[in-house]
Order: C-alpha cells, then sequence, then structure tokens
C-alpha cells in the first residue's frame, strides 16, 4: 500500500439524490478547513458522473458519494482514462444497499467515510468486465428477491441465515430457467441456469453473500453456477452451498480469470445495481485496474484473508 500525501486537490462527485445530506455537507467543511481542496459536483441524470471523471483533470483523488450505481458510474469513467491518468479512487457510500463498500468495511457515516478518503491508504484492486461493461462489486441474474416464505424452517436451519438468504434468491431464479452455455478456461457445461453470479466483490442485494471466497485484488472473478434445482434436491443443494465445490450437481463455484456465458435467450444482468442484456457475454478480471483506497483492515483484499 501507498501512503499519500496529506494535502490533496479532491474531486467528489455527488448523486444529486442525496446532495442535502448534512452530514456529508459538514464533513466536506471539516476537510476545507484543514487545508484540502475539495471540489464537488453533483449529478443531475444519468451520465453526468462518468462525464465528471472525464472533465476532472489533474486531481491526486476522486470520490465516489452515492449507492452502487454512482459508483459503477465513477468506474466507468475512470476505465475511460489511460491507466496512468486514473486518480484514485474513494467511497463515500450515501445508498441504500452500498453492497461494494460495505465489503470492503468502508463506514457507513459520512464524516468518517470521508476522513478515510483523504487520510487512508490506496490499494490496487480489479475491474471486472462484462463485453463493454465495467463493474466492481457483482454481475447477476436474478438475484436480489427476497427469500419465499414457503422456504422450509428446517433449509433455514440447516444453512444459517447468511447461505439462507443465498438459497432464497437461488429459488427465485427457478422460475424462469435460462438455457445455454458456460465456458471457463478448464471446462463447458451446458444446460440450464447457465450462471447467476459473477463477483469480484461478494455481496449483493443489499448484503446477500453470493461470492464468499472473492477478493478484488486476486485477478480472479468468482462464479457461482445454479443449475435447476427440483424441490426434492433442496437439501443436497443447501449442503453444495455450504461445500461451494466446483464440482456439484446443482451449485458449483470456481475462481477464474474469465468466463464466457452463451444463452439461447437474450438474458437481463444486474452490474453493480445497473440493469444491462447481453445475447452472449464475456466477464473477465482486469487485474489491477484502479488504486481505491480502503481500510486498515479490508475484507475484500487478499492480504487480509489470508
Amino acid at each position: 500500500m501507498k501512503r499519500k500525501a496529506r494535502s490533496r486537490k479532491v474531486q467528489l462527485i455527488l448523486n444529486g439524490k442525496v446532495a442535502g445530506n448534512d452530514a456529508l455537507q459538514s464533513a466536506v467543511a471539516g476537510q476545507r478547513g484543514a487545508g484540502h481542496r475539495v471540489e464537488v459536483r453533483v449529478t443531475q441524470e444519468k451520465g453526468d458522473a462518468r462525464r465528471f471523471v472525464s472533465e476532472a483533470g489533474d486531481v491526486d483523488l476522486l470520490i465516489a458519494a452515492g449507492g452502487d450505481g454512482t459508483l459503477n458510474e465513477v468506474v466507468h469513467g475512470l476505465m475511460d482514462l489511460s491507466s496512468a491518468a486514473r486518480p484514485v479512487l474513494g467511497v463515500v457510500p450515501l445508498g441504500t444497499a452500498n453492497d461494494f463498500a460495505t465489503g470492503c468495511g468502508i463506514p457507513r457515516e459520512p464524516e468518517k467515510a470521508l476522513a478515510l478518503c483523504m487520510e487512508g491508504n490506496a490499494s490496487p484492486i480489479d475491474v471486472g468486465k462484462a463485453n463493454d461493461h465495467w463493474f466492481l462489486n457483482v454481475a447477476s441474474v436474478g438475484f436480489g428477491a427476497e427469500v419465499t416464505a414457503s422456504t422450509s424452517p428446517e433449509l433455514k436451519r440447516l444453512l444459517g441465515p447468511v447461505a439462507y438468504a443465498v438459497m432464497g434468491a437461488i429459488l427465485a431464479i427457478n422460475v424462469h430457467q435460462y438455457h445455454g452455455r458456460l465456458i471457463l478456461p478448464d471446462r463447458q457445461i451446458t444446460g440450464s441456469g447457465p450462471v447467476a453470479i459473477v463477483g469480484n466483490g461478494r455481496q449483493t442485494g443489499g448484503g446477500v453473500q453470493v461470492a464468499p471466497r472473492a477478493c478484488i485484488d486476486d485477478g480472479l472473478l468468482d462464479v457461482l453456477v445454479v443449475r435447476h434445482i427440483p424441490a426434492t434436491a433442496l437439501l443436497t443443494a443447501a449442503r453444495e452451498l455450504q461445500q461451494l465445490s466446483p464440482n456439484g450437481e446443482y451449485i458449483s463455484y470456481w475462481q477464474t480469470p474469465w468466463v464466457e456465458v452463451y444463452p439461447d435467450e437474450a438474458i437481463p444482468v444486474n452490474l453493480d445495481g445497473e440493469p444491462v442484456e447481453f445475447s452472449s457475454v464475456r466477464y473477465e478480471a482486469v487485474p489491477r485496474a484502479i488504486q481505491l483506497i480502503v481500510p486498515p483492515i479490508c475484507p475484500l483484499l487478499s492480504a487480509t484473508v489470508s
């Protein structure tokens, strides 16, 4: 990790929906009082954050203040730049879910999060790519649904609350099965439900841990594959969800630099909360693509995991 200079030229890109956040305004005033040059730009419509990055010029630090969608748009802006021109990225989580920031251990309080941005260390992290789109956290198909009331109490006791939430989302996928081919470096799979999750980060849907082994600096994406699960196989699938083996009958888990999906029909995909649709898609990890300010102990860094 590299410690940045104490005095910085900073641009903070703020989602217009939370522009009236008093705690953030106070925190920015405090940083300016400490001698930092903090310019605030407020988004009004989709595309503004990405454009603001391109217009930022020579700044030491770029801060995304908003939810996962704002962060995703800022990352798109950073990836529009050459690697040498990308400023360090900081995050002040002001959205509803804040899945990526929460996974990194970034404080929810604006004052603490902004202080971390100004004083913390930057680490090189990977960025996920889905065709011409970028994602920092998770690409998902069918996740984000609430656990259905019909899911049995026995299943919940077996799995525990975290994995139970994942299983609830998996059951929601079974409502509409997507058929097609999944290609990884060492294997090819054909069948229903070709892929559910491709993770750079670990959680989505407001805290559902869908890629529990993911790290943001390992050069790999974590892929959770879900095949059709008949009602009679729920307990087997639940055990596979706990084991996360690459060879599960219903649920498989891989860590890979890339994966390609060729569905029989166009599939809706959620990239960090932003909906897109693909007739085919290649996901890949772009190693050490950006520098991110993280807490001293960041659960998503491989050094912390090891």
